[in-house]
């Protein structure tokens, strides 16, 4: 099982789209194993967003993202990093199509909801950027015979 990092952003927290960001995911049949609201500091977006450090939106991005806090979620399941990256919908909502969280409840490029691991490799990284290794847990989720095939659990 694969486990991946979303960190719901400062414009859906001040919209109160915690619940309905997160209900999307527990729907889906995710198993959330990872949970917590942080304020973040310039310390930890500069690790996060080290290759955008030199683009010239930088500290638009620094100065949003400590505006109010977030909620880190880390999630795991059969080939989560792209179910949930498909879920988020494109970095541009406007474009973001109907369904996905962008789609349905952001109009913008930087105010768009939430962050999501790119790829497994980055999840790896990024999960213990926010989470120490006692706060992700292990544990049986109920009822996994109806969510995937025999081979893919």
């Amino acid at each position: 099982m694969e486990r991946t990092l979303v960190l719901i952003k400062p414009d859906a927290v001040q919209r109160n789209l915690v619940g309905d960001i997160t209900q999307r995911f527990e729907r889906k049949g995710l198993k959330l194993v990872g949970l917590k609201l942080i304020q973040l500091d310039s310390k930890i977006l500069k690790e996060h967003y080290a290759h955008l450090l030199d683009k010239p939106f930088y500290p638009g991005t620094e100065k949003f993202m400590q505006s109010s806090p977030v909620v880190a979620q880390c999630w795991e399941g059969f080939e989560a990093v792209e179910v949930v990256r498909q879920m988020c919908g494109v970095t541009n909502s406007r474009k973001a199509l109907p369904g996905t969280i962008r789609g349905d409840f952001g109009i913008s490029v930087q105010c768009n909801l939430v962050h999501a691991s790119d790829s497994l490799d980055t999840a790896k990284k990024e999960v213990p950027r926010f989470f120490a290794v006692n706060e992700v847990l292990n544990y049986e989720k109920m009822g996994p015979e109806y969510l995937y095939a025999p081979d893919e659990k």
